[in-house]
């Protein structure tokens, strides 16, 4: 049970939780034809929204969804509101609808926001707990969507979005954050610093990159079935990452490499795969972020429930039958690019241990 990215070796093999899960055609291929753009803000958010929906045209061929910070308890007249500022159909969620391109969905108040099969799906707030719908929605978006996602964090304080929009961009979808021009820095400061930010603009400076990015085939990009071997620009590609980095990924999957260069490309304004390979062979620095957008991390606390779940109430009961305070119990966590999953097997185990009244000391 992996979460994190594998620590770059002279033959790197790509992990399972790459996302691009390439064995087979992905079962939403067909239901996401589109792409969707999760926007989410709080405080200074409405001005935000408004200038992001005034530039937009209204036949992108993309659906928006907002996540706004609400009161939970008062109605909100967000959608009444933003519907004055374009032409695309504005409604506040109710019920479970299905997405659907040229329109705009916001989130009501009280309420957490996920999507599945296409539906937006609505649950009661937790009344306990820090509240981050913005999160939850984009994490959701992102394991459906995967690169057909965009995601936008505007003005807001604290850092609700951060976790999402790592979501986004480790599925290999485009990611923005908002500038200067925020009411309130916060939660665009944090997803900056973050590194998964891609590009930082004002509202309607994002609404015109999001119309470009909506008209290249990347977002619409599906399996191939070949090998780096049969595409002679992949090999050059290779072959330019492992002199700079010495990372050979020769036996990678072609899929994976294919969706990362082709999601630099749409980055660099670039519709050509020659002219991507020119510009990486006088460009370092894009060498260097094509390797990091090929090894990006996919990790968090928990990430996998289930198997944690199974770990805590059936295989670690069984590890600890026996066990003495002198006899340790041992884990590999594998490629902890960040020690979440690593932290996260230590604190199951210490639960697991507290019910069982066991004192073997774990080594990680």
């Amino acid at each position: 049970m992996t979460n994190d990215q594998p620590t770059p070796s002279s033959d790197p093999q790509p992990a399972e939780n790459m996302l691009d899960r390439d064995d087979g055609p992905s079962k939403f291929n067909e239901l996401a034809s589109f792409p969707i753009v999760g926007v989410g803000a709080s405080a200074g958010g409405l001005e935000a929204f408004t200038q992001l929906l005034t530039a937009l045209p209204c036949d992108t061929g993309m659906a928006f969804v907002l996540v706004q910070h609400l009161a939970p308890n008062h109605p909100s007249a967000l959608a009444e509101i933003l519907s004055r500022t374009t032409k695309m159909p504005v409604t506040e969620v109710q019920g479970e609808p299905t997405v659907e391109p040229n329109h705009v969905y916001i989130i009501p108040p009280g309420r957490t926001m996920t999507i599945s099969n296409g539906v937006l799906q609505l649950v009661p707030r937790e009344t306990s707990g820090l509240h981050r719908p913005i999160d939850e929605f984009f994490t959701s978006l992102a394991e459906e969507w995967q690169h057909r996602v965009i995601g936008v964090v505007l003005s807001g304080t604290a850092s609700d979005g951060t976790i999402g929009l790592e979501a986004i961009k480790a599925e290999g979808g485009i990611t923005f954050a908002q500038d200067a021009t925020a009411q309130q820095e916060g939660m665009p400061h944090s997803a900056i610093a973050s590194g998964c930010v891609d590009f930082v603009l004002a509202p309607f400076e994002i609404a015109r990159e999001i119309v470009r990015i909506g008209r290249e085939p990347f977002v619409l990009l599906t399996a191939k079935s070949c090998r780096i071997e049969d595409e002679p620009g992949f090999v050059q590609i290779v072959k330019l990452l492992h002199h700079s980095t010495g990372v050979d990924f020769t036996h990678y999957k072609f899929n994976t490499l294919y969706r990362r260069v082709t999601r630099r490309m749409v980055l660099q304004k670039l519709t050509d795969l020659s002219q991507y390979i020119d510009f990486l062979e006088k460009m370092p620095s894009e060498v260097e972020a094509l390797f990091q957008d090929i090894l990006i991390s996919v990790t968090s606390f928990f990430r996998d429930p289930d198997a944690f779940e199974v770990l805590r109430t059936v295989v670690f009961p069984k590890l600890l039958v026996g066990k003495t305070r002198h006899d340790p119990v041992r884990i590999w966590s594998l490629a902890c690019s960040t020690g979440q999953e690593a932290y996260s097997l230590a604190m199951i185990y210490a639960e697991a241990a507290d019910a069982a009244g066991s004192q073997a000391p774990l080594q990680v």
